[in-house]
């Protein structure tokens, strides 16, 4: 062989290799008892065929002298005793196989929820800038497709070769007794079969991450028909009909393009198998021509004939598992690249503790941004400061950049030019959980979650354990707790109508829910990106006197499209195309007759 050729046979094995060390390490880690305990049972299943062809090789030659004797009464018992012999060994291999199938059982299910948490994990390390790129989402959905259950796929492909080989080995001890020629036909006559399942996994795989983009559309159509979140549109627009015929034609599309492949395996695959007939039955004819010649004895005869049959199986069942190996360690590649992805967001090598208490205040130093993969800047060269106590509030039209602002300062995304400070220190250099601790932000998007009322305001501290007392405290803040009291089981009430018993609630009692949970957590900065869009004006008033209440002392960003809400505040910034146009109180800015006065009076018109 060539060294060229060396070289190009050994970069291919070099990755299955690695992903096949990396699922071995993620089926240890999760029970090692377990895959000790599977390895064990695997080499005594392997070792039992040997034992039980070799008694049945003895039983049928001591029934066979037993005819030729006299002393039928011997060779009864002598039989009688090889039958208790192979009974307790057909037992044992029950007791094996029974032991087997449940601790793989058991090891499938801790494996499966060991990778759960690994995908987890990443999922929740990851930077929010990926949810924005769609190849992340095809890593993901192949991760979450193939990752539970493909390293526990390549143990069990190896406790089965492991065993194959060790029954095969047996078998060919005791084939090279009869002949050492039967060996080669057979690796060859199942050469062919296995040659044909590993290039049938090689396209398998090539497809499969084709067609990733049109298995993730497929999975969002039918997550449209089957969510609540899309309900009442559907129903409205009558768009039911319509989704269902683009999943049936993209499932269509799939499932023509599938069958296709596994046709043509499936035609391969009987060529194989036709050569591997071949070759067994032509070992057969030698081993019954031997017995004609009287070289073997009839239980010589039993002993090949089942040693052929047997070993050709083994041979069938060691290339199934090394095609189901190499096909595993594929899709694995996808899991490697989807744990491989990085967080961009720069991390101090010696990262500091955000400064508590906040002594000088909040700075934008001259920010640009731009989201990953657009060339427009969101944020262009923009200067704010916020000082300590400090409310202010950010204002302007759509697409300003208002909320992006806000995922700056609690490091969901970092600038691309410029800094934001916290007395002076870049955020970059502040450990991220302990500065997203101290920020409190209610988004506009927030969170329904499907759990108790209880736990839903309570997720706002997840660090430790919070009584009852501080839960209703934070709820009668932000005007929920009378509501959540009248629910059927108080704060125990589950909250939405995914889980039995679950209460729904308005879209502003929701709100209030959400504003709950950011009051809880002792942060010294607290935002409230656009909180009262599903609120009336009463309850906005209300909402509003409770939160300069509770912000006394913390510095607050409001970030709100009703100019009527924001005129309380200490200082109001106007943002237009990622600059801060216009920033004073409300009473300056009314004067400045600028671009707030001019979005003021549009409001104020609806209001006459």
């Amino acid at each position: 062989m060539s060294l060229k050729l060396m070289g190009t046979v050994l970069l291919r094995i070099h990755p299955f290799l690695v992903n096949f060390r990396r699922a071995l390490q993620f089926v240890w880690e999760s029970g090692p008892r377990l895959a000790s305990a599977s390895i064990a049972l695997r080499v005594v299943q392997g070792l039992l065929p040997l034992v039980t062809l070799w008694l049945i090789k003895l039983m049928v030659d001591a029934v066979a002298e037993g005819l030729r004797s006299p002393n039928g009464g011997f060779a009864l018992e002598h039989a009688t005793k090889l039958l208790i012999v192979m009974g307790g060994a057909g037992l044992l291999s029950a007791l094996c196989s029974t032991l087997s199938t449940l601790v793989s059982r058991m090891q499938s299910q801790i494996v499966t929820d060991h990778m759960h948490a690994i995908l987890h994990a990443k999922s929740v390390e990851v930077d929010l800038e990926y949810y924005e790129n769609s190849r992340y989402y095809d890593m993901l959905h192949q991760a979450q497709q193939e990752a539970p259950y493909r390293p526990t796929a390549i143990l069990n492909s190896l406790l089965q070769i492991g065993q194959d080989i060790v029954s095969l080995l047996a078998m060919v001890g005791v084939l090279w007794w009869f002949h050492w020629a039967v060996i080669p036909v057979l690796l060859i006559a199942a050469l062919p079969d296995f040659l044909v399942r590993v290039r049938h996994s090689n396209q398998f795989y090539a497809w499969e991450r084709d067609r990733t983009p049109f298995e993730r559309k497929a999975w969002y159509l039918n997550w449209m028909l089957t969510r609540d979140t899309h309900a009442k549109e559907i129903r409205l627009f009558n768009l039911g009909p319509r989704f269902r015929q683009w999943f049936q034609e993209v499932r269509a599309t799939l499932r023509k393009e599938r069958l296709s492949l596994e046709q043509r395996w499936a035609f391969a695959d009987l060529w194989a198998k036709a050569i591997g007939v071949l070759g067994v039955f032509g070992v057969y004819w030698f081993v019954v021509d031997g017995t004609l010649q009287r070289a073997l004895t009839m239980g010589d005869l039993v002993l090949y004939f089942q040693a052929v049959q047997r070993g050709a199986g083994y041979l069938e069942s060691l290339g199934d598992s090394l095609s189901g190996l190499y096909e595993s360690s594929l899709f694995l590649t996808s899991l490697k690249e989807f744990l491989n992805v990085k967080s961009r967001l720069a991390v101090s090598a010696t990262p500091r503790r955000v400064p508590r208490p906040v002594l000088q205040g909040v700075t934008f130093d001259h920010v640009r941004f731009r989201y990953p993969a657009e060339d427009r800047l969101v944020i262009a060269d923009l200067h704010l400061a916020i000082r300590p106590g400090e409310h202010i509030a950010i204002v302007g039209e759509n697409g300003a950049g208002k909320t992006t602002l806000v995922k700056l300062l609690c490091r969901l995304y970092d600038p691309v030019e410029g800094r934001i400070t916290i007395d002076g220190i870049d955020l970059r250099e502040f450990d991220v959980t302990d500065l997203r601790s101290s920020i409190s932000v209610i988004f506009q998007d927030f969170v329904k979650y499907q759990m108790t009322a209880r736990d839903n305001i309570g997720l706002g501290v997840v660090s430790s354990p919070l009584s009852l007392a501080q839960i209703t405290e934070a709820a009668r803040k932000a005007g929920v707790n009378e509501v959540i009291e009248r629910l059927p089981q108080g704060y125990e009430t589950m909250l939405g109508k995914w889980f039995e018993g679950g209460q729904e609630l308005s879209v502003g009692e929701w709100q209030k829910v959400a504003l709950a949970r950011a009051f809880l957590r002792d942060s010294q900065i607290l935002i409230l990106d656009e909180p009262t869009s599903a609120m009336d004006a009463k309850a906005e008033a209300e909402l509003f006197e409770r939160f300069h209440e509770l912000a006394r002392g913390r510095m607050a960003i409001l970030i709100s499209h009703r100019l009527s809400t924001v005129k309380m505040v200490d200082h109001i910034y106007v943002v237009a195309e990622g600059h801060v146009v216009e920033s004073g109180t409300h009473d300056e800015l009314i004067l400045c007759n600028g671009l707030y006065a001019k979005l003021f009076q549009t409001q104020a018109q609806h209001y006459r």
